[in-house]
């Protein structure tokens, strides 16, 4: 009986008394949330999910449309600024050192920077110019060259179907001597062609030493970066156009190739390697240039501008 008596204690014991009020808060509750979202925005649902990938790539792609923009360069010494002035290579910045011995090189560079116009021209201590040429030679004269406007591949195909014509683009695979680059868009210019597409990685670009090789056409040439060749190409294929490469073991002679007068994508690689695995298979045809001197490769300017020769020719 006592042990009964103990436990109807205990349980009386626990049994709870009375409640604060909640001030309101559980009336609010009750109240609800509005109307439920749709599933697109509905954090952590498939179709939220979905939404958000399709908005990520819709901003990598606006971003890649504008093309991009190549790291800003230094040109030092006194010759190599004359010659970058003398040729054309944009500039936003001249400087001068203090107290600077003014030679006639230094004062045909500074002529040049006045007569081109909207080139700053700044005076500056000689340990300043030490630093921002981490330490090189530069003998008083440092030129700012801005960052390059690279295209995006897909402008190039699209502004030559704009102005009624069969596209004609250069891919370089794996050149990595601006003044191939330089020399390769001079060559596209001079034989009508649409411009020049170039790896975003491990390869060349525009610097300053691509302009003085392009002799300025590259003011009218544009040049595009692609983050992905085979890609790339195989866009080119779907809208239309009919990917060459340049190859010494090519199936057919570049001039018996009757493609090349419409729109058209040539594929040069570099002297030493060729054509990378994956771009080679990717091209539609490989030709080869006949060589009967016996050379066993072209230079990569000398080769695309033999190809772009024989493509006007047939576009004429």
């Amino acid at each position: 009986m006592a042990g009964n008596s103990q436990r109807r204690n205990r349980r009386t014991s626990n049994k709870k008394g009375a409640q604060v009020g909640s001030g309101g808060k559980r009336r609010r509750g009750l109240e609800g949330r509005g109307p439920t979202p749709p599933a697109s925005a509905r954090k952590g649902h498939v179709q939220n999910r979905a939404a958000n990938a399709k908005a990520r790539h819709t901003t990598r792609r606006q971003i890649a449309r504008r093309g991009g923009k190549g790291s800003s360069e230094m040109v030092v010494g006194r010759n190599p600024v004359f010659e970058a002035l003398r040729d054309g290579v944009p500039a936003t910045t001249l400087y001068v050192q203090q107290f600077i011995d003014n030679d006639e090189r230094v004062r045909e560079a500074l002529q040049l920077a006045a007569d081109r116009g909207g080139i700053h021209l700044m005076e500056a201590p000689k340990p300043e110019l030490d630093r921002m040429t981490n330490g090189l030679n530069h003998q008083g004269l440092v030129l700012q060259v801005p960052p390059y406007e690279y295209a995006h591949p897909d402008d190039l195909a699209a502004a030559a179907f704009d102005e009624g014509e069969d596209p004609l683009i250069v891919v370089l695979d794996g050149i990595t001597d601006p003044r191939n680059l330089g020399a390769v868009v001079r060559s596209v210019s001079a034989f009508g062609g649409h411009g020049v597409v170039v790896p975003e990685r491990r390869a060349a670009g525009m610097t300053a030493g691509a302009w003085k090789s392009s002799a300025g056409t590259a003011a009218r040439t544009p040049v595009a970066r692609a983050t992905n060749l085979t890609r790339t190409l195989e866009a080119y294929q779907k809208a239309g156009l009919l990917v060459v490469g340049l190859a010494a073991d090519g199936e057919a002679e570049v001039g018996d190739l009757e493609a090349l007068g419409g729109p058209v994508v040539i594929v040069v690689g570099s002297e030493g390697k060729g054509l990378s695995r994956l771009v080679g298979e990717t091209c539609d045809f490989r030709v080869r240039i006949p060589m009967p001197g016996g050379a066993e490769s072209l230079n990569a300017g000398v080769a695309a501008g033999v190809v772009l020769y024989e493509a006007s020719r047939r576009r004429v």
